[in-house]
This record gives C-alpha cells, sequence and structure tokens, in this order.
C-alpha cells in the first residue's frame, strides 16, 4: 500500500469516526474516483471537516439527505445525468433546497458559470482548485448556511413562544370561562333553592295575612260595639281594660299587622330578586329587562349598602335587550361589590355614594354607566385590571377573576365593558350592550 493510499485510509477513518461531532460536513458528487481522492487528502488534515462522497448523481439526493452536509460539491458533467439537471433538483427538494452548493468543472467558460448562478449554484470553482481556496470557501458556505439555519431557528423559536403564549393565553381565558360557568352554575342552583324555600313559608304567610286583617277588624268592631252597648263595664272588666291598656294596643295592632304586611311584601321581593338574579338562561339569550336585573342586584347586596352608602339611580327608557341575564346579573354584581369595597376602605369619606345611569345610544345598543366616588384607580393598575387573576385585594379577599369575568361575559354578548378612572376622583365602569346578538 503507497503513502496516498494510507493517507486516504486514514482520512476515511477519521471522518467515520468524527462524522457526528463536526461541524462542517462537506458531500462531493463526482463520479471520478482520482477527483474523491484528491479531495479527500486536502480535507484530511482539517479535523472540523467531515466528508462524504457519492459518485453517482442518481443516489446524490439520497446521500444529501442522510447526511445533511453544510456544503456540496458537485461535478457539472455526469455520465447518468448533467450537473444543471442535479443542481435543479436538490433545489427543488425541501431538505436540500438552502444547501449550499459549490460546482467543480474543468469548463472555465463565463456562460457555462452564468448559467450555473442561474439556476441556483452559490459558487463555481474549475477543477482542481487550490487547496487553501477550496477550504476558505467551504468554510464560508458552510458557516453562512449555519447561520441562516440558526437564524430561522431562532425565528422558528420566537414563532413557536408567541403561539405558546396564545396557547396560554386561551387556557387561562378558558380556566376563567369554566370558573364563571361553575360559579354562576353553584350562585345560580343555591338562590334558587334557597329562592324555593323561603317562598312556600312567605307565600303562607302573606296569603294568611289577608284573613288575619280582616279578622282583627271583625274583632275591633265587635269590641266597639260592645262599648258602645255597654258604656259602664263590670269592674272586672274594667281593670282588665287599664291593665293591657286597652286604647293602645288597638291603635297599635292596626299598626303591626300593616308592618308585617311591609316586611312580608319585602321578602316576596327578596324572593323574586333571588329567582331573578339566578335564572338559567346560561343555554339560550332571551330578551330582559336590565332594570329588574341591576335592582334585584341592589336588593341582594342592600345588607353591605346599608353601610352608609347612598345609590342613585337614573334609568332611561331601555328595550328589552336580548341577553344571558343571570351572566350579567353577575357582571353588575362585580362592578357593585369592588364599588362597596373601595367606598368602605374609606373611613373618612363622608358621603359614599355609587351612581347608577343607563341610556340608549342608538336603535341597537344601550350604555350601563356604574360610578362611585371612592379613591380612584391608578393608571398602573388600570391597564391590568381585566387580565385573570390580577387583583390588588389583599390575600383572601379577592381572586383577581371578577373583572376578567365581567370582560369576558360582555365578549360573549358581543359588547364592550371599559373603565374611567383617576386616582382621588373615584372610579366608572362603561357598559356598552347591543340590544340584539349578531349571528356569528
Amino acid at each position: 500500500m503507497n503513502v496516498a493510499s494510507e493517507k486516504m485510509i486514514s482520512a476515511q477513518t477519521t471522518v467515520v469516526d468524527n462524522s457526528q461531532t463536526q461541524l462542517v460536513r462537506v458531500l462531493l458528487v463526482d463520479d471520478q474516483t482520482t477527483v474523491n481522492e484528491a479531495l479527500q487528502c486536502m480535507l484530511a488534515s482539517e479535523a472540523d471537516i467531515a466528508y462524504h462522497y457519492c459518485s453517482s448523481a442518481d443516489e446524490a439526493l439520497k446521500k444529501a439527505i442522510a447526511v445533511s452536509p453544510t456544503v456540496i460539491l458537485q461535478d457539472l458533467i455526469m455520465p447518468d445525468t448533467d450537473g444543471m439537471t442535479l443542481v435543479q433538483q436538490f433545489r427543488e427538494c425541501p431538505e436540500t433546497c438552502d444547501i449550499p452548493i459549490i460546482m467543480l468543472s474543468t469548463n472555465d467558460d463565463p456562460n457555462t458559470k452564468a448559467e450555473a448562478f442561474a439556476i441556483g449554484i452559490n459558487d463555481y470553482l474549475v477543477k482542481l482548485p487550490d487547496e487553501i481556496e477550496l477550504i476558505a470557501r467551504i468554510r464560508y458556505h458552510s458557516q453562512a448556511y449555519l447561520n441562516r439555519q440558526a437564524h430561522t431557528a431562532a425565528l422558528v423559536a420566537q414563532a413557536q413562544a408567541k403561539e405558546l403564549e396564545a396557547m396560554l393565553q386561551e387556557l387561562r381565558r378558558t380556566q376563567t370561562q369554566l370558573i364563571q360557568t361553575e360559579k354562576l352554575s353553584s350562585l345560580g342552583q343555591m338562590l334558587a333553592g334557597i329562592a324555593h324555600e323561603i317562598n312556600n313559608p312567605v307565600s303562607f304567610i302573606f296569603g294568611n295575612l289577608t284573613y288575619i286583617d280582616n279578622y282583627v277588624q271583625d274583632l275591633l268592631d265587635l269590641i266597639q260595639l260592645y262599648q258602645e252597648t255597654y258604656p259602664e263595664p263590670e269592674s272586672k272588666i274594667q281593670k282588665h281594660l287599664e291593665a293591657i291598656d286597652f286604647d293602645f294596643v288597638h291603635e297599635d295592632l292596626l299598626k303591626t299587622l300593616q308592618s308585617t304586611r311591609i316586611g312580608v311584601e319585602r321578602m316576596v321581593q327578596i324572593v323574586l330578586a333571588l329567582r331573578n338574579f339566578s335564572r338559567h338562561d346560561h343555554t339560550e339569550m332571551k330578551p330582559s329587562n336590565i332594570h329588574e336585573g341591576i335592582d334585584s342586584t341592589l336588593l341582594i347586596l342592600g345588607h353591605r349598602l346599608k353601610q352608609g352608602i347612598e345609590v342613585t339611580r337614573n334609568y332611561g327608557e331601555l328595550p328589552l335587550v336580548e341577553c344571558y341575564q343571570a351572566q350579567l346579573n353577575q357582571v353588575f354584581m362585580n362592578i357593585l361589590n369592588n364599588a362597596i369595597d373601595a367606598l368602605m376602605e374609606q373611613e373618612s369619606l363622608p358621603n359614599k355614594q355609587i351612581w347608577i345611569q343607563t341610556a340608549c345610544l342608538a336603535e341597537d345598543q344601550i350604555e350601563i354607566r356604574i360610578r362611585d366616588n371612592g379613591p380612584g384607580i391608578p393608571v398602573e393598575v388600570q391597564e391590568k385590571l381585566f387580565e385573570p387573576f390580577f387583583t390588588t385585594k389583599p390575600v383572601g379577599k379577592g381572586t383577581g377573576l371578577g373583572l376578567s369575568i365581567c370582560q369576558q361575559i360582555m365578549k360573549n354578548h358581543q359588547s364592550s365593558i371599559c373603565v374611567n378612572s383617576k386616582a382621588g376622583f373615584g372610579t366608572e365602569f362603561v357598559i356598552q350592550l347591543a340590544t340584539h346578538q349578531k349571528v356569528v
């Protein structure tokens, strides 16, 4: 075995052992074995270059896909196909379309070179090129190719990151919606159950009050007749009348019955409010009275409003609105609860107030404004106000889902909710609601 052959075998062994770790991978496509041997000798001493060889143009594409070269050295003239056709095949294949191609040829004709560049080669060298020049060009084109790959990978990673972020936002939105659905369902079932249980005894009491009123009036009329007929009762009866303070009982009994009726009527209103608030309409939109929804929400929050908060209602003439009433009631509940929380934190504020105003903006749109004279919301907080799980309340006092849920409910209604606020000057939530939902 001669020295050249030993050097060739050594180079081949090095290539096989290190092909997985080399940065630069060269594929030669040439039917002349002497060219293969010469190039192997040129590249054998370059530790960072892995060398691969294919003698047939028919096998070149498969070989290129298998070894993923960073540069292809290709002969112009081969027996089974011409080099120009092979270049076109490389450029048409997705796996090899961007790999740099250096054409090797004994033909130094400018027209041939121009044709080769026109179909997509990256460089053109006359056989056999100078070793230093060849290695320099291999490294130059390989590095440019690797840089493009890295840039493409970075763009792909960036796009994947954006897609992942979008998926995360969608997941959080879905999670919020599921929480909202479950919350409304549980709340609706609870309130509907309470309303049902309260309604039976209340209806019983309310129905009997009419008879009690009549019976008491009949008894009082009878006593009056006795007093007219026997103006001077026996001493025993007179003593009893004085002991029970009959005149006071006579007057106060009627007042007591009247106040009892008022109390029972109030309970009836609360039951109706609970039914209205918890209306099961999640699967079907129905024409609804927005003012009734607001009033029922205020009635439920009455125990909190009695802590020194005055509510002013300025209702406009509104048409019935096609909506999920229970969901809108939840929006009113969340906004009003937040307003009450903000006002209750202002212990030194003498006049705590909430204003609710409704109006028609157009034939197919209404507006609801809920404003308080609380501390207001800083600008930096307003930017995050509708983000899921964002809250300024202490741990255990807020989930950060209330306003996010409100925004999602408004999107479900093809409508909008926004906030107007300035630190120190109160907060206003503006709801613009379509009266009829468009089919999407």
